[in-house]
Formats: structure tokens, sequence, C-alpha cells
């Protein structure tokens, strides 16, 4: 079986898994990884320490924002290049994307240390936060490129069926991440810096591997410099679906900065729950988001062969695997809540406080992952109205409607309020668009 009988012929359910679980067991690994990571940091029992990494948490979000644009933009001109069979300027679009992330991590990093004491004040730092946020901000910084930069084969690779090396990749810079956490954090006493430098050790390993794979296993893509040359027009693709992608996550550092700031008012034990609580709710926002980007390749490929019939049962297959995967564990979150935070900290009011913030996002997890259609099928508009909405626009207001009606409560429940808003707005986009 060729990777054009993949895309074309196999039956949906068969096409869809073959893509999307080797992502969802990559979104796992990562997930394992993220569980872990909060669990060495937590281990010190610094909650102070613990709130400083969690204040960070927007600044390593916005890396992996950049990275989608490059990732997810690239994938999606590629796909849809590779339905109408030009696979050479899909070559091309790769050789652009994979260069223009190391351009894009060089200037993050240069921003990042020059404007250093401004952007940990806008995260919300305080007196007892700030030694912590500092270390880990400043060895983050120093590895933005390598962060970037692996987003892109990452997904540019499942482009081409490749799924399976693509989960390789990131499956190796988790296992080297956790590996060296408790090294660094515990046992040489690094505590926050600790934490980031085996983060950026990871990345790299994951880089290295998953250019060896993109030399060796595909015939076409590219990270080679005269691979580069793009159309103007395949550069607006890129950056019209890669641009909302981007913003999802951007919106997401700043939905946590913007929560961050409103709960430390109510003491740096609120944001450390916070901290905890949206690892813990990575269990289902990362594996919908496996089925999503694993899916998305399929739906590209067949929008750009105009074969509407296919991408409609790819669409049904797809929201029904979503959704049933998002009702049924965060049902089992839910019942045992102060079961899962009690791992971190067992500490009493991080305990009562977490399992309230968890429950109320548990609420809306079915309503998560609703923009990769548009961004498949590079309707900019749809995706860029999606991705400013949940974890912002939208976010914001009813963060601060709900905060200066409700109080703490009010600030807790704002995520969730916002996730059903914006799944309305998605469904009449659809009706729209469709």
């Amino acid at each position: 079986m060729n990777n054009n009988d993949l895309f074309e012929k196999v039956p949906i359910s068969k096409a869809y898994f073959k893509l999307a679980l080797p992502v969802v067991l990559s979104m796992v690994i990562s997930l394992v990884y993220n569980m872990v990571d909060t669990f060495f940091v937590a281990q010190t029992q610094n909650t102070n320490l613990v709130a400083g990494v969690s204040l960070c948490a927007p600044i390593f979000t916005l890396m992996i924002a950049l990275g989608d644009i490059f990732g997810i933009g690239g994938s999606s001109v590629i796909s849809r290049l590779f339905g109408q069979k030009q696979d050479e300027e899909g070559k091309n679009v790769s050789g652009f994307c994979f260069y223009g992330a190391i351009v894009c991590g060089i200037l993050v990093s240069l921003i990042m240390m020059i404007a250093r004491k401004p952007i940990l004040t806008i995260l919300g730092t305080n007196q007892a936060t700030l030694p912590y946020a500092s270390q880990y901000y400043t060895y983050m910084a120093l590895g933005a490129t390598l962060i970037i930069v692996s987003l892109t084969p990452s997904n540019l690779m499942r482009t081409e069926g490749l799924a399976t090396e693509s989960m390789i990749g990131t499956i190796t810079g988790s296992i080297i991440n956790m590996i060296l956490d408790p090294i660094f954090i515990l046992y040489l006493n690094m505590g926050a810096g600790g934490a980031a430098i085996a983060t950026i050790i990871g990345y790299f390993a994951s880089d290295l591997v998953f250019i060896y794979l993109t030399l060796k296993k595909s015939k076409k893509l590219s990270i080679s410099l005269k691979h580069t040359h793009i159309t103007k027009n395949e550069v607006i693709s890129i950056f019209t679906i890669g641009i909302p992608a981007s913003i999802t996550n951007l919106m997401s550092s700043f939905a946590m900065a913007m929560t961050n700031n409103y709960l430390v008012t109510y003491g740096n034990d609120k944001v450390a729950a916070m901290g905890i609580v949206l690892k813990i709710n990575m269990i289902v926002l990362l594996v919908m988001i496996g089925f999503a980007f694993g899916a998305q390749p399929l739906l590209g490929y067949n929008y750009g062969a105009h074969n509407t019939k296919r991408l409609k049962e790819i669409i049904k297959f797809d929201l029904f695997v979503e959704i049933t995967f998002a009702v049924i564990t965060s049902i089992i979150l839910a019942l045992f809540t102060s079961s899962f935070i009690k791992i971190f900290m067992n500490d009493p009011s991080i305990i009562q406080a977490g399992t309230l913030m968890l429950r109320f996002l548990l609420l809306s997890s079915p309503c998560v992952g609703i923009t990769t259609l548009f961004q498949s099928e590079g309707k900019a508009l749809p995706a860029l109205l999606l991705s400013i909405g949940r974890q912002g626009i939208v976010f914001a207001i009813c963060l601060i409607i709900l905060s200066n009606i409700f109080g703490y409560y009010g600030i807790i429940s704002s995520q969730m309020i916002a996730d059903i808003i914006t799944a309305i707005i998605a469904l009449i986009l659809y009706k729209i668009y469709k």
C-alpha cells in the first residue's frame, strides 16, 4: 500500500487511526512528560517554586505557538499540494518551513533576553516567586530555537503518512526529558532551572531524530536549503493558516497569564493549584489534539483532491471519536479529582482549590478542539475567529465579567463558559462555510 492509497482508498476508520494513533501516543508521552515534570517540581514541596514555574508556563506555550505557524501552517499547505499531485512544490514548502522556524527561534531568544525583566513582571511574578520564575525563564529563552524548530518536522512528516516516524521523534525527546528531570531538579538541586534545562535537552534530542528520519525515510519532504524557494501565494497560505493555529496557543498563553494575574491576589497556593490542574486537564486535551492533528493530513489531502464525499465522512468520524473520548475521560477525572492532585502535592489548600478548578474545566472539555477542519481546508477567517475566541476575546470578556460578579469562583469558571460559547460560534461558522 502506497501513501496515496492511504489517503484516497483505505477505509476511513483504518486510515484515520493509522495516522492519528501515533500522534495520540506522542501526545500521551508528552502528557506523561508534563506530569513527571510537574511531579518532580512539586516534590520540592516549595509552593513558591511551583508557582514560579507555573507563571512561566505561558512562555513555553508561546514557543509552541510560534512553531505551529510553520508546522501546522506548512502541513496544511503541503497536504493540499500532495492531494493535487504537486509533490515538488510540497517539498519546497517543507524546506522553507524548516529554516523559517530556525530564524523565528533565534529572534525569539534575542527578544526574550532583551525584555526579560518587563516580561517577568507581566507574567505576574512577585518577590517570592521571582527567583524561581527567573531561573526557568532564562534557560527556556536560551533554548527557544530548539523548541520552535521541533514543531515543524513533527507536523510535516504526517503529510507523507510518516506518523510513526513523527511519533518516534517526539517520544525520544520526552523520555530523555523524564530521565533528566529528577537528576537536575532533585539530585543536583537545580530546582526550576533544572526543569528548564531538562526540557531543552529533550527537545534537542527530538530535533536530531526528526532530522535523521526526514533524511532517511521521507521521499517528498526536504530540509535542504535548495528546497526553500516557494511562491508568494504559498507563503501567504502558510501564514494565513499557521497564524490562526499559532494564535490558539498564543491565546492559551494569554489566558494562563491573565488567570494567574487574577488568582495571585488570592494567594500563591491558588496559582500553584491552577498550574497542577492545567497539567491534569491535559489528559483530555492532548489526546483530543492528537486525534485532531492526526486527522488533519487526511482532511487536507481530500479537500485538495476535491473528494467531498470522503471528506464529509472523515469529519463525522473525527467528531465522534473526539467527543466520545472527552466525555468518558472527563467523567473518570471528575470522580477522582482530589486523588490526582494529591499525587503532585499533598497540601490541603491546594487540593481543595484544585478540585473545584479541575471540575469546572472538565465540564466543557467536549467543546475543545473544533478548529481543525478549518485549518485543514485552508479557511483562514473562521480558523482565526475560533483561535482568538476560546482563550482570547471570549475568555477575556468572561473573566472580566464573571470575576467582577462572582469573584474567585468567577475566575475559575471563566474558561468553562468561554469553551461553551466558542463551541456555539463554531457551529454557526460551520453552517456558513460548509
